[in-house]
């Protein structure tokens, strides 16, 4: 699979920087903020990040020695064109536009299609999943306001601004909600998510998910599942899994990820590209616990480039998922990443890369590397 977003490196859009205290002659310093992202942003903000604005289904190239990715293609274009929002008697909207009223006055209700309600998109990281879940978004006949997209920590932050019962509200209204790294690591998540996905069915919003575990097995190694066995069914009955094989397109082909650079190569490149931050690795790692995962998108407004000297293994479980967040934000949002100290694959523990948690941190890797690639030019024009 490749894909035609715009070129590495360029400038994120569409956010508005975050005012900081750091001299305009200096480079910016992602521990010197502290954002808030009020409510209203997080809705506005259920779009598909800037890397994957352009995309579509046509800019997808499955690899032809994996059938599952046309294949996925194929389900997905069929599954937009079923949402065209035809209104029932009732007003009310199900599934493929079918209502779900009571249909008074009619010889015979119409009722909506049977089985799961949703798509989820399995497979490993690297083959596109993103990048069909977003032309899934652009795809789906429906106003911007009536279709959401966001990672699954959006998800459940945004249920902690709003409340549940007026997350229910605000999203019942949608034609689709489409989530991204959809992912259960403590029982809290489970339980909240398994309630908000069956009440918006009932309100007949289409789901579509991406995800690098199938649905029945989500939890598996990160807390007691079977003790949640209920919800984990439950939530995967909305649900069609869409198996999508393939290598990891991000290093197809491509040279291998620079060496790290010195502490000196960094921070000159650091001071002689605008809108660039420079951080210590370590001193970085802390601040992200200061700093709710759910604004780590707003962490990175504005910066260009993301400049870090001294990385080293991370110490524990806690901080490695905390980078694994920024390194989605980073990724999404195209800002290139130069660094010294340790290369990206060894960031993560054996134990940790065995672990529960390790698709994640596999993915991190890939995305980081790739974001390494495009920070190279930086050290060149320094």
């Amino acid at each position: 699979m490749s894909s035609s977003s715009p070129a590495p490196g360029s400038a994120p859009s569409g956010r508005p920087p975050i005012s900081g205290t750091e001299p305009a002659s200096a480079p910016l310093s992602l521990c010197a903020r502290e954002p808030r992202v009020p409510a209203d942003r997080l809705v506005a903000e259920m779009v598909p990040p800037p890397r994957f604005d352009s995309v579509r289904f046509s800019t997808y190239i499955p690899d032809p020695n994996q059938p599952s990715q046309s294949e996925a293609v194929r389900v997905l274009e069929d599954f937009a064109t079923g949402l065209d929002g035809t209104p029932a008697a009732t007003g009310r909207r199900g599934l493929f536009g079918l209502g779900l009223g009571l249909g008074l006055g009619r010889s015979k209700a119409p009722k909506p299609p049977a089985g799961p309600r949703g798509v989820y998109l399995d497979g490993g990281y690297g083959v596109g999943k993103t990048h069909l879940l977003a032309s899934l978004w652009h795809a789906t006949p429906a106003e911007p306001s009536r279709k959401a997209f966001g990672t699954f920590v959006e998800l459940t932050n945004l249920v902690g601004a709003l409340g549940f019962q007026q997350t229910v509200q605000t999203l019942s209204g949608h034609r689709l909600l489409c989530i991204d790294e959809f992912e259960l690591d403590d029982p809290g998540d489970t339980v909240l998510v398994s309630s908000l996905l069956a009440r918006l069915v009932e309100a007949g919003v289409a789901l579509a998910a991406t995800s690098n575990t199938l649905p029945g097995k989500l939890g598996e190694g990160r807390f007691a599942a079977a003790d949640f066995l209920r919800e984990i069914q439950g939530l995967s009955a909305h649900f069609r899994a869409l198996r999508i094989d393939g290598e990891d397109y991000r290093h197809r082909g491509l040279p291998e990820a620079p060496a790290p650079y010195s502490d000196e190569q960094v921070t000159r490149a650091a001071r002689a590209t605008e809108g660039a931050s420079l951080d210590d690795f370590p001193a970085l790692l802390d601040h992200l616990a200061r700093v709710h995962p759910s604004r780590y998108g707003a962490l990175t407004d504005g910066l260009t480039a993301v400049c870090l000297t001294g990385v080293r293994p991370v110490p524990d479980q806690s901080t490695a998922l905390r980078l694994v967040v920024l390194a989605d934000r980073l990724y999404d949002r195209e800002v290139p990443v130069l660094a010294s100290g340790l290369p990206f694959d060894r960031l993560f523990s054996e134990e940790m890369l065995k672990g529960g948690y390790r698709k994640k941190y596999f993915r991190a890797i890939s995305r980081l590397t790739a974001l390494a690639r495009d920070a190279a030019r930086l050290v060149d024009t320094a």
